[in-house]
């Protein structure tokens, strides 16, 4: 099962927040699907701070569908009011269905035309009881309808996230191109056609949220220990990327979650 906090940076400022995993026929097209709802008090505003999966995502909000591209810095939503999204981290095999050209999406976001899709989400994170649940239902079988069946070619792009940003994943390029039995050049290719970035900044965005999540969770563990068990030159190189993509150090992000 995925974490729930994972690459949220303040989970609790968070307003209600799941993770639901994606039904049976969509688990080749969508990692999991994320539903955030709020209903602030006039004059409050809830300030979400994420640094994102290195993925695309689709995104059902009131207002419209969007897809999403991956990103290569913290991203932060100011929210007020009331509202929800409905939103899948798509797996590679769902890429290709929706842009020809991730990598124009890096740091961006287009409006999809995707009315039917709209209009079930919408009218199901209205229902009275298991909204959230007939939410993902309907995404789901609207996603398996437009795609089809999966092409190997696709299953192996999955194959290629798993190894980058998945449970015990690949520490450098080389070492994931040896798992996929690719040469190097054909990794970076995949990960340009399906994310947009290199593997390289892939796996540091994965050894990022791991750090963040270690800084957050476990204050009693030092940072040059965390450095060094996830990879890290030295303590300074932790502190470089928190830095280059947060905004912040270690310790200070340690001592702002607390």
């Amino acid at each position: 099962m995925f974490d729930q906090s994972r690459g949220v940076l303040f989970p609790s400022r968070l307003p209600a927040f799941h993770r639901l995993a994606p039904p049976h026929a969509a688990e080749d097209l969508v990692q999991w699907f994320w539903i955030p709802e709020w209903n602030l008090d006039p004059g409050v505003v809830s300030r979400q701070t994420v640094v994102g999966y290195p993925a695309l995502n689709l995104v059902v909000e009131p207002q419209g569908v969007s897809l999403v591209g991956a990103t290569t810095r913290m991203s932060e939503r100011i929210l007020r009011g009331s509202g929800w999204a409905v939103g899948a981290l798509l797996r590679p095999a769902a890429v290709r269905t929706l842009t020809a050209d991730a990598s124009s999406l890096v740091d961006t976001e287009q409006p999809l035309s995707a009315p039917a899709l709209h209009d079930q989400v919408g009218a199901a994170m209205g229902s009275a009881s298991n909204w959230r649940e007939e939410a993902v239902d309907v995404f789901a079988r609207w996603f398996s309808a437009r795609v089809g069946e999966v092409s190997s070619v696709a299953r192996h792009a999955n194959m290629m996230s798993e190894v980058l940003i998945g449970e015990g994943g690949a520490n450098t390029p080389a070492e994931a191109a040896a798992r996929l039995a690719v040469s190097l050049r054909t990794l970076q290719r995949m990960t340009h056609r399906y994310i947009g970035l290199p593997p390289a900044a892939i796996i540091r965005r994965r050894r990022l949220q791991d750090a963040a999540q270690l800084v957050r969770e476990q204050p009693e563990i030092s940072l040059a220990t965390i450095a060094a068990d996830l990879g890290y030159t030295d303590h300074a190189h932790l502190t470089g990327d928190f830095r280059s993509v947060l905004g912040f150090t270690p310790s200070g992000y340690r001592s702002e979650s607390s």
